[in-house]
């Protein structure tokens, strides 16, 4: 049986090459319509992935660079990337990055979603990264701000501060995108701030990023009908 999709599924296609994720895209068929595409692919083919699933399947694609380096070097990137007519990158959300690849971006509908704080990392991590001390959360709302009001059209954000920035004055009319999603019973992996799928979008999240629950599972189709279940139950 296949369900509809709904795009506020995106499916991470964390695979070795573009071999890899293009079988995965043809299994999962119509019932994803949104995937993310990251540098773990980068010298696998995905770029060339990304505008084959886009071009050719209708597919949404989320590319997954994570930019950061000095203003013109990131325009530049960004510009090159507006070219191929994907929907959604990702960049460090300090304000200098993203005002740079809006810069980019140009009039292109490439939409840039800011990095916060990386939903694999808790204060242990930050302290040494040297980050200043004080709660995550905190600093995670903070950053948001600071690339909404740079320009950004959305945040990356784990589930459990989906909901605050969503009350920020800066959030409205922007975009949520919370990795860091696990269906009920899944292995948490190397994720620390989680949530389950229908959980994260109640908390004012846009899209979710679900990867390992189905590239992993034996059956990534059935994955993706429970999760399609869980988030469109009344």
């Amino acid at each position: 049986m296949t369900m509809t999709s709904d795009d506020r599924l995106i499916v991470a296609l964390d695979l070795p090459n573009a071999l890899a994720g293009l079988e995965l895209a043809r299994q999962l068929g119509d019932s994803v319509s949104f995937y993310k595409i990251g540098l773990g692919m980068l010298t696998g083919g995905g770029l060339a992935l990304a505008n084959e699933l886009k071009q050719e399947h209708g597919k949404r694609i989320f590319l997954d660079m994570k930019f950061f380096d000095i203003g013109a070097t990131v325009t530049a990137a960004v510009r090159g990337i507006a070219q191929y007519d994907l929907d959604f990158l990702t960049v460090h959300g300090d304000p200098h990055v993203v005002r740079a690849a809006k810069e980019g971006a140009g009039g292109s509908g490439l939409k840039i979603l800011a990095v916060t704080v990386l939903t694999s990392l808790d204060r242990g991590d930050l302290d040494a990264a040297m980050i200043r001390p004080g709660d995550v959360t905190e600093i995670t709302l903070e950053r948001a701000a600071r690339a909404l009001a740079a320009g950004a059209d959305g945040v990356i954000a784990s589930p459990q501060e989906a909901a605050a920035i969503r009350a920020l004055p800066e959030a409205a009319g922007k975009l949520i995108v919370t990795p860091g999603v696990r269906p009920a019973g899944a292995d948490l992996g190397d994720q620390k701030r989680v949530a389950t799928p229908a959980r994260a979008l109640q908390a004012g999240a846009d899209h979710i990023v679900v990867g390992r629950p189905v590239w992993q599972a034996t059956d990534p189709a059935s994955a993706v009908r429970s999760i399609l279940r869980d988030i469109t139950a009344p």
